[in-house]
């Protein structure tokens, strides 16, 4: 048993949290020094003690749906949020139930559907909804300077841009996942988009989440709408060898369960670079959980985790720091789930999934077929 496998063996429920609004949780962003913050289907984010998950405050000035949440890496007060509202707002999470201090805007007919930070604190990206002409944006600011638009990028994508994604070490390095099913990785030190376009990697399917992993970061892992999973290598693209290392149409069978059947959807992926795993969390309708560990083969079932949500799972991160998982769902719950605490079951409750709350945009899936994909995707 490895070191990953051994502290997740042991977890169990240290903290749930309900609120008595009935609302799916969509986003978590974990500072080091900061609050835990979730994003709702209320337009809201909620500011949580990371320790009891006790509720700090709300900031709620958004008017449409969220898209995502990132604190800044080198400031563990300073949160954004992007919304369908046409927003990206930076929030000082000392003062809860306080207006934005800073707003960022582009064109008015401009609706975001995921947002991200640059690791060096400077650069804010937003990426778009297709708007009526065909096409979608990436949006770029400095996010120093509110309303300092820097540009847009207008070719990339011909859908909405569901993921913005930087690199967690390289301040110019972005990929962006989409409903066209491309996902697209930049150099943003290049002068034009199409210079900087580095390689486009095709899912097949419309992309859902995209993260990047490998001891070096070189890696790219997407999971698509339709529970498709990718693993590409970038590490390649000055090779002639492929990039793609893993590629499954349909992921839920791959990592069998006890009784030999599959989750029925995957939640998103982490890399954990002091485990130096890709962790890969699926779930079941009914609202248990399954960590899997994802490589070139595919998927490894590491854990599974019951009687915590009661319905869908929509979000989670793993707190390396306390080797801690939270999680966050469709039940309106949020769930601390920490190595050898005692099993909390007051407050247990039926489902409080609504069907009136979440206003997400739902979508039907497209695949295409792209000649621009590069270099042996």
């Amino acid at each position: 048993m490895d070191g990953l496998e051994k502290k997740l063996e042991g977890l169990t429920i240290a903290q749930r949290c309900h609120p008595e609004q009935s609302t799916y949780l969509l986003h978590l962003a974990l500072h080091p020094c900061g609050p835990l913050a979730v994003s709702c289907s209320s337009f809201s984010i909620r500011l949580h003690d990371r320790n009891t998950l006790d509720l700090l405050g709300e900031c709620q000035d958004h008017s449409g749906a969220m898209c995502g949440l990132t604190f800044a890496h080198t400031s563990p007060v300073l949160l954004y949020s992007g919304s369908a509202d046409g927003t990206v707002r930076a929030w000082d999470t000392r003062r809860p139930g306080s207006k934005a201090v800073q707003i960022f805007k582009s064109e008015a007919a401009h609706c975001y559907s995921s947002v991200g930070l640059s690791c060096s604190d400077t650069l804010l990206c937003a990426g778009t909804e297709q708007i009526s002409d065909g096409d979608s944006f990436l949006v770029f600011w400095d996010s120093r300077k509110a309303g300092a638009l820097l540009g847009v990028y207008s070719e990339s994508h011909s859908d909405d841009i569901t993921q913005v994604c930087f690199h967690p070490q390289d301040k110019d390095r972005l990929a962006s996942g989409s409903t066209d099913g491309l996902v697209n990785v930049f150099d943003l030190s290049q002068g034009t988009e199409d210079e900087a376009l580095l390689a486009t990697c095709n899912s097949g399917s419309s992309a859902a989440a995209v993260c990047w992993s490998g001891a070096e970061h070189t890696q790219l892992l997407c999971l698509s709408h339709d529970e498709g999973l990718h693993l590409w290598d970038l590490g390649q693209l000055e090779t002639d060898e492929p990039l793609t290392l893993f590629s499954a149409a349909d992921a839920r069978s791959l990592a069998p369960l006890p009784d030999r059947g599959g989750v029925d959807y995957l939640v998103g992926g982490q890399w954990l670079q002091e485990d130096q795993k890709l962790l890969v969390l699926g779930g079941m309708s009914s609202g248990d959980l399954h960590l899997m560990e994802c490589d070139s083969s595919g998927l490894h079932l590491l854990r599974s985790l019951e009687g915590g949500h009661t319905s869908t799972a929509r979000c989670f991160l793993w707190d390396a720091a306390r080797g801690a998982l939270i999680t966050g769902g469709e039940d309106a719950q949020l769930l601390l789930w920490k190595p050898e605490e005692r099993q909390v079951t007051a407050g247990i409750r039926e489902s409080m999934k609504s069907k009136s709350a979440l206003k997400l945009k739902s979508r039907p899936h497209k695949k295409y077929g792209y000649q621009r994909e590069r270099k042996g995707t």
